[in-house]
């Protein structure tokens, strides 16, 4: 044996920081475990006990998968790690919950470029706390360091989240009906799309910078670009329980045109009322400071709107009423109708269905 010779300390590689890393994080994931997993937090696999599946006729799993983009450059910017997990969490759980889907647990994956124990467990009792607020569980992932590829402060997330649904209660397209009602669930701010056009217009030389404190916003543009994204699977989970919903749209990259035109079936059409909502002050912001046009602003940001639910005409009082007792802020912002020959719409369908969606009007003032 050489003495001398390479270590992976050497390579950039920590691994003690690594293990307290584990050991910081235990108690935020043992806080989010529901009681189907199985085993103790630390396996080579997270192990779910899925016995109650056998009560549904064709049990179906689903899965999602997704990271949170670059307002993870807000964050390392702010030296605030404990609420991109949140981010994440809602990424994926509220994909899973668009086709009915109860989510059941999620991993995750974070790289870095070097191993801070204290930064790591941050951002992992964030991913845990956003599963608690999903009503699922984090059973296990995975922290990666690259030396050489990142920086030592640079990281990046991802998680990966399953679920479960009955076919029979599958959303989706095909229960979506000429005269349901579009109902707008209202967004905590930029949730995780659109920041890089967000920083490219707010921060740099000459422009706002993270540091400007904001009358509108009463605090700061970071703390305003830092909030977490709302989590709506345990609200939407409700409005299928005790309401009638015929499909969710989560809206994400693309805006709210092409994400809930994935929803409608072809020969159906959305009209949204923009006099029905004001979009909050950032978007408003984002806008004015970058000259941004309002259908480039629509196509990129969630404009106030962070999950529709399309319902029956007969189902929208009490869908209402469901989610005021969650104290979600929603209205009804659209309705459904059928599509009239060659009309395309505002924004073309980015997968799963095909309708036309139509923005009407302007947006109410602040």
């Amino acid at each position: 044996m050489n003495p001398s010779g390479a270590t992976y300390a050497q390579a950039g590689v920590d691994v003690e920081s690594g293990e307290l890393a584990v050991e910081l994080m235990r108690a935020s994931i043992v806080a989010s475990t529901r009681p189907e997993v199985v085993g103790d937090f630390g396996g080579f696999a997270g192990l779910f006990d899925i016995s109650a599946a056998k009560s549904m006729r064709k049990p179906l799993l689903a899965t999602s998968t997704d990271g949170v983009g670059t307002k993870i450059a807000i964050a390392r910017a702010l030296d605030i790690h404990n609420t991109v997990g949140l981010d994440l969490v809602a990424m994926v759980v509220d994909d899973l919950v668009v086709c009915g889907a109860e989510p059941l647990f999620m991993t995750d994956y974070i790289a870095v470029g070097s191993v801070n124990p204290e930064r790591v467990a941050s951002i992992v009792a964030g991913i845990a706390r956003g599963c608690e607020l999903a009503g699922c569980s984090l059973v296990g992932g995975e922290t990666a360091e690259h030396p050489g590829l990142m920086a030592p402060d640079e990281y990046d997330i991802a998680g990966a989240g399953t679920g479960i649904v009955d076919a029979e209660n599958l959303l989706g397209p095909d229960k979506v009906n000429a005269g349901d009602v579009v109902i707008a669930m209202k967004s905590s701010g930029l949730h995780s799309n659109g920041y890089s056009l967000a920083r490219h217009v707010l921060l740099g030389e000459g422009k706002l910078g993270l540091d400007a404190y904001i009358d509108d916003f009463g605090r700061t543009v970071g703390e305003e670009l830092l909030e977490p994204t709302h989590i709506y699977a345990l609200d939407a989970l409700a409005l299928i329980n005790q309401g009638d919903v015929h499909a969710f749209s989560h809206v994400t990259g693309g805006g709210i045109a092409a994400n809930l035109a994935r929803v409608l079936p072809e020969n159906l059409a959305a009209d949204l009322y923009r006099e029905t909502w004001a979009p909050a002050e950032i978007f408003n912001l984002i806008c004015a400071q970058g000259g941004v046009p309002q259908l480039d602003a629509e196509k990129t940001f969630n404009m106030g709107i962070g999950m529709f639910a399309v319902v029956p005409q007969q189902s929208v009082d009490g869908s209402l009423e469901i989610l005021g007792n969650r104290d979600v802020d929603a209205w009804v912002c659209g309705s459904i109708r059928e599509r009239v020959g060659g009309e395309k719409g505002d924004s073309p369908a980015k997968g799963g269905g095909g309708g036309a969606i139509n923005l009407v009007g302007n947006y109410e003032k602040n």
